[in-house]
């Protein structure tokens, strides 16, 4: 897959695919402008995430179909109907180049790409399309014959009641498979057996398509991988590289460099709404310094940013600042050491570059060290630490463990959405990406709700 910056695209017709689901087995000879490598592959970003926030809450796999259908509509769209596919092809191959790096990276898009896949392939309206698919994964099983399901129709119509499909149309479409191809299928009797051969419904072979989809992808991850680290890295490092070592925690949410509705405190608020509004991360922040009266970088950057995306004005927050450090460094020395990086964050020095607050993905990423207290503290807590902090924030028992789960199993931004839900009593459906995000409508709220009094 060739990159350049200007030139159109060869035409749809030289679409290396059998059907409008790609399979993804090589990179397409198609020459991408460099704007769209990035575009197409954050639009494939919002579809994955939005994919992981539904299995995250729990969906079902009807609410997940339908979940899989609107994020593919919203964002995989494209003005010119003949470029759907290419979008398609190339966001795909792009964040294979981004996921590709580790292994959380790699588990990561594998699980999200796989049930991408699994949806869309049960979503096809046309049992031929599906059976042209199953054929290029080269499945050994074959659609029995009008004949022989003549002899077993009547078990097959009970069986197919059984597992709630219809009797007729595509639903009695069955295939022989070797049992021991589908020891799930047996163990749960969702299938008839004869002779040693499994009757599976073509609503059934979904899942064997998806395992052979699986295992090649997961096998081109890794050789993805040695690729970029062999050529592909250092050969893009002034054009692909950057943008690929980015895309994988990118913010795909709302600015919040400047402060926006409810989004405006004062030195005296700043107690007050800490408490109130701060999210986890930052309310952490918060109370290390005063009881520090000091963070390193990390902290400083990661609260800074924060502060100044909810408006708090330079003045104010060089005061608040100073009054903190003071105790510990002295105002001489914060005036010398501190006060410049305060002013560079809002851009008053240096490039006088507006720097952006930090979004959840960005601080789930980051390490701190020893005696650092930046990043997630769903991530980085001690279970019994993050009890403690939540049982502060207010949060109650039975949320709490269903707060604990999330963590445990590394949904750390859904963690922080039930939080949220928690604290506040109200649902969040678009779940918590930015720590500004969860102040704003914190705020909004607590304000709603002071007005209705």
């Amino acid at each position: 897959m060739e990159i350049v910056r200007s030139q159109r695209r060869p035409p749809a017709a030289a679409r290396d695919v059998v059907s409008d689901l790609p399979l993804y087995r090589s990179a397409p000879s198609l020459e991408v402008r460099l704007e769209d490598f990035e575009l197409y592959a954050i639009d494939r970003l919002r579809v994955l995430k939005g994919i992981s926030d539904g299995l995250s809450r729990g969906k079902k796999p009807d609410e997940m179909e339908t979940l899989v259908r609107s994020l593919w509509k919203t964002y995989m769209s494209h003005p010119h109907a003949s470029e759907v596919i290419n979008k398609d092809i190339i966001s795909h191959f792009v964040l294979r180049l981004v996921y590709c790096r580790t292994e959380d990276l790699r588990k990561w898009f594998l699980s999200m790409e796989t049930t991408l896949f699994r949806h869309r392939f049960r979503l096809l309206d046309s049992p031929e399309v599906q059976r042209t698919l199953m054929a290029e994964f080269d499945l050994p099983y074959k659609a029995v014959s009008n004949e022989e399901l003549k002899s077993v129709k009547e078990t097959l119509i009970q069986v197919a009641r059984s597992i709630g499909l219809s009797s007729s149309g595509a639903d009695m479409i069955f295939y022989k498979v070797p049992f021991e191809d589908v020891p799930e299928l047996v163990a749960s009797r969702r299938v008839f057996i004869l002779k040693g051969y499994a009757y599976v419904a073509m609503h059934q072979v979904v899942s064997l398509v998806v395992t052979q989809f699986r295992s090649h992808l997961s096998k081109a991850l890794v050789l993805t991988n040695r690729k970029w680290t062999s050529t592909i890295r250092e050969r893009e490092k002034d054009r692909l590289t950057p943008i690929v070592e980015t895309l994988a925690t990118s913010y795909l949410g709302p600015d919040y460099s400047q402060p926006r509705e409810f989004a405006e405190i004062s030195l005296k608020d700043i107690e007050q709404v800490a408490r109130s509004s701060f999210p986890l991360c930052m309310r952490h922040l918060f109370e290390k310094l005063r009881e520090d009266h000091h963070l390193k970088h990390g902290g400083r950057m990661q609260l800074g940013l924060f502060l100044k995306g909810v408006g708090l004005k330079l003045d104010d927050a060089l005061a608040f600042w100073k009054a903190e450090f003071s105790h510990k460094v002295g105002a001489e020395r914060f005036d010398k050491e501190y006060a410049y990086s305060i002013r560079h964050n809002y851009g008053k020095e240096g490039k006088r570059t507006d720097y952006t607050p930090y979004a959840c993905q960005k601080i789930i990423s980051s390490t701190p060290s020893v005696g650092d207290h930046h990043g997630c503290p769903f991530r980085h807590f001690s279970e019994e630490n993050l009890r403690a902090a939540l049982g502060k924030m207010g949060v109650g028992n039975r949320a709490m463990e269903d707060v604990v789960d999330k963590a445990r199993n590394r949904h750390y931004q859904l963690a922080c959405t039930l939080t949220f839900e928690a604290v506040h009593g109200s649902s969040c459906d678009a779940g918590i990406n930015h720590p500004n995000q969860y102040f704003i409508d914190s705020q909004k709220i607590l304000k709603q709700s002071s007005g209705s009094k």
